[in-house]
């Protein structure tokens, strides 16, 4: 028997997460010297009034797990018997992997019966939640720690991640982006496209002029990329900027097909920290990142 973890980095929602079976890992921010945690100190995310905060100069900043919180988290489970399979964003973006390594070496010596499955989405907010999902339905559908496993050696690489930002001055700050000047951007109105390498680390990789320009841009990346699309999600996310994540799906439909099966999801405050507000981004099925 096993038990599923996910984080909120990979934007599931409460709902979402007890649909699928999984228990929810809250990754918090700061503001202010306040430590926020989210779906554990508020239950539906505000997400415009968390980025017009934004928007108006307030500049978050989030921090890893400790240790004894990561066992607050998973001892229960062990308790039940149960071995634990973590389907978690990027380990290389985020400290909070090595916290869970020392919660690890004394939860497994308490019960060493007992076994941690990592899955690495190599990615964060929409690129995990493609994955998160589709590891949720394999386990509603009766398959094993191993049958998960082995999906994930095989398919974790095959879904891209496509976006850019409006203000770069979060990514420049974050200092989580390699790869592009974000003072030259916001000068000329040039907006870098990104995605997550097979490395779990985000780069540039193109650019593009103005927002519609960055929407065509992503739209391309998915037309060259896509890998039997129809057979999966599409994922549009978005911090804050609905009508630019309609626009974009309906872009998408336009290409592929009515039938084409899109989702719209808000960026989770975690991450939304890092990229701001009036980000879109597209995840898909692919040949490659």
């Amino acid at each position: 028997m096993y038990q599923l973890f996910t984080d909120t980095d990979t934007d599931i929602l409460p709902a979402e997460a007890a649909e699928l079976g999984y228990k929810l890992i809250s990754m918090p921010y700061i503001v202010q010297e306040k430590e926020t945690w989210p779906y554990v100190d508020f239950e539906e995310f505000d997400s415009h009034a968390f980025y017009d905060m934004l928007r108006g100069g307030v500049l978050p900043t989030t921090c890893a797990l400790s240790p004894g919180k990561y066992m607050e988290y998973f001892e229960p489970t062990l308790k039940e018997g149960k071995d634990i399979v973590y389907v978690h964003f990027s380990a290389a973006m985020s400290g909070t992997f090595n916290a869970m390594r020392l919660a690890w070496e004394e939860l497994a010596e308490k019960y060493p019966d007992r076994k941690l499955y990592t899955v690495d989405t190599k990615g964060i907010t929409i690129g995990s939640l493609n994955i998160v999902k589709e590891i949720g339905e394999l386990a509603k559908s009766g398959a094993s720690v191993e049958e998960i496993l082995d999906w994930a050696a095989r398919e974790v690489d095959k879904f891209a991640v496509y976006f850019y930002a409006d203000d770069l001055k979060f990514f420049r700050r974050s200092g989580r982006i390699s790869n592009f000047s974000a003072t030259m951007g916001g000068l000329f109105g040039i907006r870098p496209i990104l995605t997550m390498t097979d490395k779990g680390v985000m780069t540039s990789i193109g650019k593009a002029k103005g927002r519609a320009g960055a929407q065509r841009a992503l739209l391309s990346y998915v037309r060259d990329l896509q890998e039997d699309i129809k057979e999966h999600r599409v994922i549009v996310g978005h911090s804050d900027a609905l009508e630019l994540a309609e626009e974009m799906a309906q872009m998408l439909k336009a290409e592929f097909g009515e039938d084409l099966r899109v989702e719209i999801a808000v960026v989770n405050p975690t991450a939304g920290s890092h990229c701001g507000p009036n980000t879109i981004g597209v995840s898909f099925h692919a040949k490659h990142r």
